[in-house]
């Protein structure tokens, strides 16, 4: 049996699409929203099976990892989010990078010395990577119409993935991901199923009008707070609005707030582009945080506890 366990977001789903398009595999699809992040505790593996995971942090999987290592399974794991003590296990094989400047897709475009590099470039554009999605693409020869294409695309799919449940998104990230899958060639998926693309595109537009349109809870020359409404518009943009107020305001740190459905908050950070760092060791200090230096959150984060948070956020971006 394969499994291929892979973040609901933009990266995770592009570097499933760059290796299954390299190396075929019938395979059971493990993912969820992007915060969803704790995958391995849902396989159930044998002696003999094969299990891919792309994009989602071992130091919160580690645990899991280690039992379906136990019983037998072969893992491939590729990521760049915070990684704790990597197993030494001869069944386990990594490729774990936590630059801020790279993601799980390019680490795989790598792996494959660059056979499905569009893919990885509207990964890395999804991740807020710019430069390094431009410096990606130059081999491609691209118009500045068809790489902003790849970038409109990157930014879609990785809005897509956030939310509370699949409930919140377009497309379940699976069935996205199913989509996509056999299209060697974003551009031909985009043609193709003008459709997918289409709906992304103006929800994105619509949902991102509305966070514009709202101030921060707080500011200062290094940081800025915002605490989104609760509604399900509100938790799809949260991700790609942090990234658009990091784009607008280099220096400065951000923190993106959502109210969740079950109580407490779910906190999106991003550090300033300037000083691309810190991001995981301040979510990290919290019970469900974590991430890469340069973009973190906290799945819940308690109403108690938002004092606290915004306290250590100005304190670490002062």
């Amino acid at each position: 049996m394969q499994y291929d366990v892979f973040n609901g977001d933009a990266d995770g789903l592009c570097a499933l699409l760059q290796l299954r398009l390299a190396q075929p595999a019938e395979a059971t699809l493990v993912t969820g929203v992007k915060r969803d992040i704790e995958l391995l505790k849902k396989i159930n593996v044998q002696t003999g099976d094969h299990v891919t995971v792309l994009d989602i942090s071992l130091a919160k999987n580690c645990s899991a990892l280690n039992r379906l290592l136990q019983h037998g399974a072969s893992v491939f794991y590729v990521d760049h989010h915070q990684a704790g003590e990597i197993p030494d296990h001869p069944q386990l094989t990594t490729l774990i990078d936590t630059d801020p400047n790279t993601c799980t897709s390019l680490l795989v475009d790598n792996y494959l010395k660059g056979q499905y590099r569009a893919w990885a470039v509207v990964a890395a554009f999804g991740d807020n990577l710019i430069h390094r999605a431009e410096q990606a693409a130059r081999c491609l020869s691209l118009t500045t119409k068809q790489l902003k294409s790849l970038q409109n695309l990157g930014v879609c799919i990785n809005y897509n993935g956030y939310g509370s449940s699949t409930a919140d998104l377009h497309f379940a990230p699976d069935a996205l991901y199913r989509e996509a899958y056999s299209y060697s060639s974003p551009f031909d998926f985009m043609t193709d199923k003008p459709f997918i693309y289409e709906q992304l595109m103006t929800g994105y537009t619509d949902d991102m009008a509305q966070a514009l349109a709202i101030t921060a809870d707080y500011q200062s020359t290094n940081t800025a707070v915002y605490i989104l409404p609760d509604a399900a518009w509100a938790r799809r943009v949260s991700g790609v609005f942090s990234n658009e107020l990091a784009n607008q305001y280099p220096n400065r740190a951000h923190a993106v707030l959502n109210y969740r459905p079950q109580g407490g908050y779910q906190v999106s950070v991003r550090a300033p582009l300037t000083n691309n760092t810190g991001a995981d060791e301040l979510c990290s200090t919290f019970v469900t945080g974590g991430g890469r230096k340069s973009a973190a959150g906290i799945n819940c984060l308690p109403s108690a506890q938002l004092p606290v948070f915004i306290n250590a956020f100005i304190q670490h971006y002062h």
